[in-house]
C-alpha cells in the first residue's frame, strides 16, 4: 500500500483511512454531507497525491499525443488544458486524463487516473516507441494538492505570487507558493472554482500547512475522497470504474466534445464505425429520485418490469437535498423527464430521467 507524503497529517486531522487505487487515503474527517457542503459554501482542502503525473517532452512530443488521446493536442495553446481519453483499438475507454501545454511552450505535462496509472504509463511507452518522444513519470517527484470552492481564490492568492484573477479556469502557470517554484492550475474535480498545485517532493507538509493557515479564518477544512466523490457527482463528471469503464466508449459516454475527429487517435476507426451504426443503442443520463431508498451502482434500471439499463454512480446530494444517479439505459428511454424504476432488494423504487450536469455554479 502506497502513502503519500501527507498520511501522517491526515492521521493527525483525524481522518478515516481506507485504502484506494493502491493507496492509504483519507475518505472523510468528518461527515461526508457536511465536507461536501464545506466545498460548495466555503473553500475545502484536498490531497491528490495518489493521482499519477507525466511530463511528455521531444521533438515529436505532439504528434505522439496526437496518436495517444482523443482531443486535439495541436490545438492547446500554452499554458492551457484540456480534458480527453486514452481508448484501444476498439475504441473502449482505458482512462480520461488532462492534457497540459506547458506555459512556455516546451512539451506537455499528463494527470491520469490512480488505479489506472501503471496501465497508462504502459501504454504511453508502447506508442511512445514509434516517436521521438520522452515519457517521464514524475508522480513520485511532485505531490498534488488542490484547494476547491467560491472562496479558492483569495485564500489561495495569500500564498501564491502571481495574479491569480487573470488565470482562465483550464489553464495554469509557473509561480511561487510559500517561497517554492512550482506550477499551479485552474482545474478541480467537484464543480466550483478553484486549483490544482504541483508541489516538489519534499514540500508538501509545507505547503498543506500554508493553505490551512490561510483558510481558517474562511472556514475551510481538509476534505476527504467521499465528498470529493459525492462533489463530482453532482457535477456531471465521469468517475472511471463507474461511467467510464473498458465497456464503454465516449460516444455514448456523452464525451463526445472532448473527442476530435481531425487527427488519427488510437480508436478513431472503431469510433467511426459507432457514428455511422447510429450509436451504440445506449446513452448515458442522469437520475432523480425522491425514494427512501438511494440507487447505488450496479442497481437495475427498469420499465415495465423489463430491465433497460443499470446504475453507474448514485448519491444523496446534499446541495439538491434529493437522490441522484448515473445510468446507462436504451436510448429510447433517455429524454429528460422519463419516469423509471430502480430496481433495489427486488423493490422497484420510482425515478426520473434529468439532464446533467444535476448542479452548475454560478460563473
Amino acid at each position: 500500500m502506497q502513502a503519500t507524503a501527507l498520511e501522517s497529517t491526515h492521521v493527525a486531522l483525524g481522518a478515516r483511512m481506507v485504502p484506494f487505487a493502491g493507496w492509504s487515503m483519507p475518505v472523510q474527517y468528518r461527515a461526508i454531507l457536511d465536507e461536501a457542503r464545506t466545498v460548495r459554501t466555503k473553500a475545502g482542502l484536498f490531497d491528490l497525491g495518489h493521482m499519477g503525473r507525466v511530463k511528455v517532452h521531444g521533438r515529436q512530443a505532439e504528434a505522439f499525443l496526437q496518436r495517444l488521446q482523443t482531443n486535439d493536442a495541436a490545438a492547446i495553446p500554452p499554458g492551457r488544458i484540456r480534458y480527453a481519453m486514452i481508448l484501444n483499438e476498439q475504441g473502449i475507454t482505458q482512462d480520461d486524463i488532462l492534457v497540459y501545454r506547458n506555459p512556455k511552450n516546451d512539451g506537455f505535462f499528463v494527470v491520469i487516473n490512480a488505479g489506472n496509472t501503471a496501465r497508462d504509463l504502459g501504454i504511453m511507452r508502447d506508442v511512445a516507441k514509434g516517436f521521438d518522444v520522452v515519457v517521464d513519470d514524475c508522480t513520485n517527484k511532485l505531490g498534488m494538492i488542490a484547494i476547491q470552492g467560491p472562496l479558492s481564490q483569495q485564500i489561495t492568492q495569500q500564498i501564491c505570487k502571481g495574479d491569480l484573477a487573470a488565470l482562465k479556469y483550464y489553464a495554469w502557470m509557473d509561480t511561487v507558493v510559500c517561497g517554492i517554484p512550482m506550477t499551479l492550475s485552474r482545474t478541480g474535480y467537484t464543480g466550483e472554482d478553484g486549483f490544482e498545485v504541483y508541489v516538489p517532493t519534499g514540500h508538501e507538509k509545507q505547503v498543506w500547512d500554508a493553505f490551512m493557515a490561510a483558510g481558517e479564518k474562511d472556514g475551510m477544512t481538509a476534505i476527504g475522497l467521499g465528498a470529493r466523490d459525492t462533489l463530482r457527482h453532482e457535477a456531471g463528471m465521469p468517475l472511471y470504474g463507474h461511467e467510464i469503464d473498458e465497456t464503454t466508449n465516449p460516444l455514448e459516454a456523452g464525451l463526445d466534445w472532448a473527442v476530435k475527429m481531425n487527427h488519427d487517435f488510437v480508436g478513431k476507426a472503431a469510433l467511426e464505425k459507432v457514428l455511422a451504426a447510429g450509436g451504440t443503442g445506449r446513452k448515458l443520463v442522469g437520475i432523480t429520485s425522491s425514494s427512501k431508498r438511494c440507487p447505488r451502482q450496479g442497481y437495475p434500471i427498469v420499465s415495465g418490469g423489463t430491465q433497460i439499463g443499470q446504475v453507474c454512480s448514485g448519491s444523496i446530494s446534499p446541495t439538491l437535498d434529493t437522490n441522484i444517479a448515473t445510468a446507462y439505459v436504451r436510448t429510447e428511454f433517455a429524454a429528460p423527464g422519463t419516469q423509471l424504476e430502480f430496481v433495489v432488494r427486488d423493490k422497484a423504487e420510482p425515478c426520473t430521467v434529468a439532464a446533467m450536469p444535476f448542479y452548475k455554479r454560478a460563473r
